[in-house]
């Protein structure tokens, strides 16, 4: 969950293996999903709080519905990319949508752990280049 978002908010690239999007939990699905699908995107699975999407170049995206990031979202502030407005969730949602998600039992530990170093990257324990092994 979020990045991409990582990457924006410490300014260096972080590898992520999908894109996670989220809007707000009462948008209408139906909607989002044929927006989506009119884009190119395949849907790949439904679930209660997201919808799964391949690109037709093969990325997965995950869009997020979920009441939980509904603030968050209204919070969000707006970053320029190739000079479009778009909207990045604030460093304080991050940190805390990531201990959320780092905490959910059912969270696989491998991810919880990732969530867990980016709040402490959020946070401020960003790597130093040229700090040895």
């Amino acid at each position: 969950m979020g990045g991409l978002a990582v990457a924006v908010h410490l300014g260096q690239p972080r590898a992520t293996g999908d894109v996670n999007l989220a809007v707000r939990s009462d948008s209408d699905r139906e909607r989002v999903v044929a927006a989506l699908l009119g884009g190119g995107f395949t849907l790949h699975g439904r679930f209660q709080h997201s919808l799964n999407f391949l690109h037709a170049q093969g990325e997965p995206v995950q869009l997020a519905l979920d009441p939980g990031f509904d603030e968050a979202i209204d919070r969000a502030d707006s970053f320029p990319l190739a000079g479009i407005p778009i909207r990045i969730v604030r460093r304080d949602d991050l940190i805390a949508l990531k201990e959320r998600a780092a905490a959910d039992p059912r969270r696989r530990k491998s991810k919880a752990l990732r969530d867990r170093s980016d709040v402490e990257m959020l946070r401020g324990d960003v790597p130093d280049p040229d700090e040895g092994w």
